[in-house]
C-alpha cells in the first residue's frame, strides 16, 4: 500500500502525467511489491518557482522537466529501494523522456497502525487487510 506523491511543474498534458502515473505504478507492483490494484498516487503540479531542487553538491544540472517522487510504504528492504530508484530512473527515462538527474526519489516508513483506507478504521489492526 505504498502512497505515492508526484511532485512536478505545471505544463505537461493530461497523456503526459498518465504515463508518468502508470509507469510508476508499474515499478510499484513489479519492483516494491505493492499489489495489482493497491494504486494511491497524488499528482501535485507546482508553478515555476515553486519548486528548488539543487544537486546536493553532486556536480550536475536539473532541468525544467524535474519531478520528486515520495513513496509512504511499510517494510520494504534496502535492496527494494535501490531496486525501485534504479527502476523508476530506467522506466521513466524510456517512457517519458525522463533524465535522470531530473529525478528526486524518497522513501518514507510507516507502520501498520498508521493508514485508514475508510470508514474511520485501521484495517491493518482490525484484520480486514
Amino acid at each position: 500500500m505504498p502512497l505515492v506523491r508526484i511532485d512536478l511543474f505545471e505544463g505537461r498534458s493530461d497523456d503526459e502525467l498518465r504515463l508518468l502515473a502508470d509507469t510508476v505504478q508499474e515499478c510499484m507492483v513489479d519492483v516494491f511489491a505493492a499489489p495489482e490494484r493497491d494504486r494511491y498516487q497524488i499528482i501535485t503540479e507546482h508553478r515555476p518557482g515553486r519548486m528548488f531542487l539543487e544537486d546536493t553538491g553532486l556536480g550536475f544540472e536539473r532541468s525544467e522537466r524535474q519531478l520528486v517522487i515520495q513513496v509512504t510504504q511499510q517494510g520494504r528492504t534496502a535492496e527494494q529501494k535501490q531496486a525501485l530508484y534504479a527502476a523508476l530512473a530506467a522506466r521513466l527515462g524510456e517512457r517519458t523522456g525522463l533524465r535522470p538527474e531530473d529525478l528526486v526519489v524518497s522513501v518514507v516508513e510507516s507502520q501498520r497502525e498508521d493508514w485508514s483506507f475508510g470508514f474511520g478504521r485501521a484495517q491493518f489492526l482490525t484484520g480486514e487487510l
